[in-house]
C-alpha cells in the first residue's frame, strides 16, 4: 500500500504555535506543547524530532510506545540542559505502519488519533485528561469534553518521569483507510461527524484538512488555540 500525507499546523489566535508535526516513511508524530508550563513549543519539537530519529534506526515493527518513551527521555534531557525549560511538557501521538500491513499507535495527553474506513470512524484515542475521567464515570457525554472547563487538565504528558502512553492493538490496514492525528485545538473545533463527511468528499488528504480547517474557522471560537493535524490516505499500490 502507498501512504499519502498532508500536514496542517498554524497558530490560530495565539501569538506562538506550540504544536509540531512531522512524518517519515511509515511513522507519523504530532505534539502539542503545554503553554502553561513554559517552553511548550520546544518540548513539542524535541518530542517529534526524537520520534522521527528513533524510528529511522528502529527495527521493523517497533512498538510506538518505545518511540514515545524515547521522546520523553529527550524532553527530560533538554529540561536538565536548560533550567529555564525545566517545566516544559507536551502531548504526543504516534502512528506506526509496518511492512506487514498493520498499524499501531500510542499517545500521551489529549492529542488524538482517528482511524477511518469506508468514510466511517472506526477507532479513536481516549484523552489522558480529567474531562475524560468524567466521561468514563458516566458524568458527562463524550462530546461534552470540548466545552468542559477542565478539558485542558491533563493527567499524562511527555516530559515527566512517569510518562505512561496508551498503545493500540495492531490494526490490519486496507486501501481506502485514512488516519487523522490532531491537536486539541483542531479536534475541539471539528466534530467527528464532520471528519467523516469531509473524508468522504475528499480525493486527497490535503483537501480533507483544508475542508476541516474551513469548518473549524466557521465556528468562530473565542481565543482559538493552535490548530494542527496530519491527514493520511492509504492507496492500493
Amino acid at each position: 500500500m502507498r501512504f499519502e500525507t498532508a500536514i496542517l499546523t498554524e497558530p490560530g489566535d495565539r501569538p506562538v504555535n506550540q504544536d509540531f508535526a512531522a512524518h517519515t516513511g511509515g511513522c507519523w508524530a504530532l505534539a502539542d506543547g503545554l503553554g502553561g508550563h513554559g517552553g511548550g513549543e520546544h518540548a513539542a519539537r524535541i518530542a517529534v524530532e526524537a520520534v522521527i530519529a528513533a524510528f529511522a534506526t528502529a527495527a521493523p515493527g517497533v512498538d510506538p510506545r518505545v518511540l514515545v518513551w524515547t521522546a520523553n527521555d529527550a524532553v527530560i534531557a533538554a529540561q536538565h540542559e536548560n533550567p529555564g525549560l525545566a517545566q516544559m511538557r507536551t502531548t504526543l501521538v504516534v502512528l506506526v505502519a509496518g511492512a506487514g500491513g498493520e498499524a499501531t499507535w500510542a499517545h500521551v495527553g489529549d492529542s488524538r488519533l482517528y482511524h477511518f474506513r469506508g468514510a466511517r470512524l472506526m477507532h479513536q484515542t481516549l484523552d489522558h485528561s480529567f474531562a475524560q475521567t468524567l466521561v468514563d464515570a458516566g458524568r458527562i457525554a463524550p462530546a461534552a469534553i470540548r466545552f468542559h472547563e477542565d478539558r485542558s487538565r491533563l493527567l499524562r504528558t511527555a516530559g515527566t518521569p512517569d510518562c505512561d502512553p496508551t498503545v493500540s492493538a495492531p490494526v490490519t490496514l486496507q486501501p481506502g483507510d485514512a488516519f487523522l492525528l490532531a491537536s486539541d485545538g483542531f479536534w475541539e473545533a471539528v466534530w467527528e461527524r464532520e471528519m467523516e463527511i469531509e473524508y468522504a468528499r475528499s480525493e486527497t488528504p490535503q483537501q480533507w484538512l483544508t475542508q476541516l480547517r474551513t469548518r473549524a474557522y466557521a465556528k468562530r471560537l473565542p481565543d482559538r488555540d493552535n490548530l494542527s493535524a496530519i491527514g493520511i490516505f492509504l492507496h492500493a499500490t
